[in-house]
């Protein structure tokens, strides 16, 4: 199972960087939205005991109200945007993290609404109540009460003015300070002033004698005085608060006659200032005041609930606005783990180990992840170790892969029926069959290998019978075999085998070719039978041809005609007989000792081209019986060779197959011999064949070419392949030997050796 590839580091900070930044903003946001709350909150409990603050800020918290909750929707359809997106995509968590912000979102909603609905009334109707016609008539008898009191002080005020000016009839300007001292005991007032006709000040009692410029009465006020003799006003009244209280007076202003009598003589006027009582001057106030906000209020009643409804609105907004984007934080705060949670057992099932998420938060959750990430972590050591002994398993196998791939011997494996499980190179080299494409199948069902197959069958059953009781391990012999293809170019087989048994059942059959070793030992040996040959027949050879001489020249002429010529036959059959085995001697002396191959590079196509001028066709002469066809690759490169040894072995070979040719009765071009060379690259070594148009070799002959004496011929020593052998060997070269067939029908043999190159 191979792990997914984990995402970079560098987007996993950058994804965790952008989330974290995500939650601050939110969570700013929530934090503004919640101030916000609690200040408009506090503004609508402040409403009625600081309306002026209220009524001056509200444009400015209804705006930022109306924006905050224009944000908040804004990010609520954001939110939900995204998990639609999410939801459509199928993306594992959706539909939980929906469930949870719905359910938060319904908590919130439902009690808001309701509250909303209960505020709406109880707000609409207290505004109602504020304006009832009782209250109304309560502050308008009670405003007509205030003024008709100050009415009738001031009324009073202007009366007991005029009955004070009798005083001041008499009296001359400069003496009129002490009358107004005494008007001024008598009518409790703040202060008294006479004027002249003209406005001019004579003499002042009171809070006017510390002014200098007290204020004067202004024409209208004087004119009014004359037509009516005494008039009266209240002042103070305009200002607010303490101001109002100490400055709230009457002011009375009456038409003072003179006793003298006269056409200059002009009356005079006197004025007196009498403060107003501070509660009366008070409760005046409040009704002024309540009076006046109230008209106020009754003309903007409509306004009012509408501000107090908006404001209640915009609260409701935000309370729901608050409760979904926090149903959906809760929510996606509670989904995160079990979402990472899930994420991290998607990616353990498709064998991504990597390290995990972890949640820092100290809840059940957040302890969950880390131990989830553990885990995970202890997994991937364990696979860690597991691969790690899997590599170092690979490693031996691919190791002891190697190392029976470049074994000499050939390895077979086999189970209880014989069927092929395993093989190597080897192996397909030493039975030169395909073994890898037989994997499955029946070692005995390869045509050639049948007998192999059923005698290592026996070799495995009796070994297996006998094992216990005599305490085997395996079993060792020796097989003599066919080629598996008898049209191959390759001879008998000699093996010797070992057989052991493997876990399972399995079989191991381990096999090497000891042709080779077989071969030279017979070599070695017809050598010392040569040598020997060679030196006790050579002795009494020449004696007995030198005594046969000698018997003629004694003889000739002394016996008759007959006698002659029986004699001359004799000693002539004697002396022939005695050549060729001399010649024969001198084969088996050159055979016994062929001398150690000096290789060099040679040229072999040019070293063919010599031989063979002696097999050529020159002009005068007849045509030769057996034309050599040659075929020579001219990209062969030069061999390690011993030119004088291949010069004998192409000589040899071309020498059997004439022979051969010769044999089968064939002349001309039916009897051509071919001499091919091939350069093979993929094996880096050339090729010399041999082919002839002969009856080819026989089946007991085939599998022993190559021994000593074992000849088809009428004549000839059988020497003469098994030299060529024994020169193949001292060049290291692999020598073929094979008939060739087409259509089953044998028309001649083949010759092959593979030479390597020099460097």
């Amino acid at each position: 199972m191979n792990p997914l590839p984990a995402r970079p580091e560098g987007a996993e900070r950058f994804s965790l960087q952008r989330s974290r930044a995500l939650r601050w903003a939110v969570g700013i946001g929530a934090a503004s939205m919640v101030a916000i709350g609690l200040v408009l909150l506090f503004l609508l409990t402040q409403a009625t005991n600081n309306r002026e603050l209220y009524e001056r800020n509200y444009t400015r918290l209804f705006v930022v109200n109306v924006v905050v909750a224009a944000l908040l929707l804004l990010v609520i359809g954001w939110i939900a945007l995204r998990l639609a997106l999410r939801l459509r995509r199928g993306k594992f968590g959706s539909r939980l993290l929906v469930k949870l912000a719905a359910i938060f979102a319904l908590v919130g909603l439902v009690p808001g609404v309701l509250i909303y609905v209960v505020s709406y009334q109880f707000v609409s109707r207290s505004i109602e109540s504020w304006f009832d016609v009782k209250v109304e008539g309560a502050l308008d008898a009670g405003l007509s009460l205030g003024r008709a009191t100050l009415d009738t002080l001031a009324n009073d005020l202007a009366n007991k003015t005029r009955a004070a000016t009798n005083q001041l009839a008499d009296a001359p300007d400069a003496s009129a300070g002490v009358v107004l001292e005494r008007i001024r005991d008598q009518l409790n007032a703040n202060d008294v002033i006479l004027w002249s006709p003209s406005g001019q000040l004579i003499a002042s009692a009171g809070e006017s004698r510390f002014q200098l410029n007290p204020e004067r009465p202004t024409v209208q006020q004087l004119r009014n005085v004359r037509s009516q003799r005494a008039v009266a006003q209240v002042e103070g009244l305009e200002d607010s608060g303490l101001g109002a209280i100490s400055n709230a007076r009457i002011k009375a202003l009456a038409l003072a006659p003179t006793g003298r009598l006269g056409l200059l003589s002009e009356p005079r006027f006197l004025q007196v200032t009498q403060a107003l009582p501070p509660t009366l001057v008070a409760n005046a106030i409040a009704v002024q005041e309540a009076n006046r906000e109230y008209q106020e209020r009754a003309l903007a009643r409509e306004g009012l609930r509408r501000m107090y409804i908006g404001t209640l609105t915009l609260s409701l907004f935000l309370a729901v606005f608050g409760a979904v984007l926090l149903a959906v934080l809760l929510g996606n705060q509670l989904a995160r783990p079990l979402l990472v949670l899930a994420e991290g057992v998607r990616e353990v099932a498709a064998g991504n180990l990597s390290p995990k998420a972890v949640l820092q938060g100290k809840d059940e959750l957040g302890g969950l992840t880390r131990s989830f990430a553990d885990m995970t972590q202890q997994l991937a050591d364990a696979r860690a170790e597991v691969e790690q002994s899997m590599e170092q398993v690979n490693a031996a196998r691919s190791n002891l892969q190697t190392i029976l791939d470049n074994l000499t011997a050939g390895v077979i494996v086999l189970d209880a029926q014989g069927v092929i499980q395993s093989s190597n190179p080897g192996a397909t080299r030493i039975l030169r069959a395909p073994l890898a494409a037989w994997e499955g199948r029946p070692l005995a069902d390869m045509a050639g290998l049948e007998n192999f197959a059923h005698s290592v069958q026996a070799q495995f059953d009796a070994f297996l019978s006998e094992r216990a009781q005599h305490g085997l391990d395996h079993w060792q012999q020796s097989f003599e075999l066919n080629a598996a293809q008898p049209h191959l170019p390759q001879n008998a087989i000699t093996l010797v085998a070992r057989g052991a048994e493997l876990p399972g059942a399995a079989r191991l059959l381990v096999f090497d070719d000891i042709s080779e070793i077989v071969s030279a030992q017979r070599a070695q040996a017809w050598g010392e039978v040569a040598r020997r040959l060679a030196h006790e027949i050579k002795n009494p050879l020449t004696p007995i041809q030198l005594s046969a001489e000698r018997l003629e020249m004694k003889l000739s002429g002394k016996v008759g005609e007959p006698e002659q010529a029986v004699l001359t036959k004799s000693v002539k059959t004697i002396v022939d007989q005695v050549d060729a085995m001399k010649r024969l001697v001198n084969e088996f002396r050159d055979y016994a000792r062929l001398p150690a191959a000096e290789l060099k590079a040679v040229d072999l196509n040019a070293l063919i081209h010599d031989v063979l001028h002696l097999y050529g066709h020159h002009e005068g002469e007849t045509p030769p019986l057996q034309p050599v066809h040659l075929e020579l690759d001219a990209r062969c490169p030069r061999i390690l060779g011993d030119s004088q040894q291949l010069r004998q072995v192409v000589h040899n070979l071309l020498q059997n197959a004439q022979d051969a040719s010769e044999s089968a009765g064939k002349r001309g071009e039916q009897a051509r011999v071919t001499l091919r060379t091939h350069w093979s690259e993929s094996t880096q070594r050339v090729r010399l064949t041999v082919l002839d148009n002969g009856t080819g070799f026989p089946e007991h002959i085939l599998k022993r070419a190559f021994e000593p004496y074992v000849t088809t011929k009428a004549k000839g020593t059988g020497l003469g392949l098994a030299v060529v052998k024994k020169i193949a060997d001292e060049h290291g070269a692999r020598i073929d030997l094979a008939n060739r067939v087409t259509e089953g029908v044998v028309h001649g043999a083949q010759v092959s050796l593979s030479f390597a190159v020099a460097t």
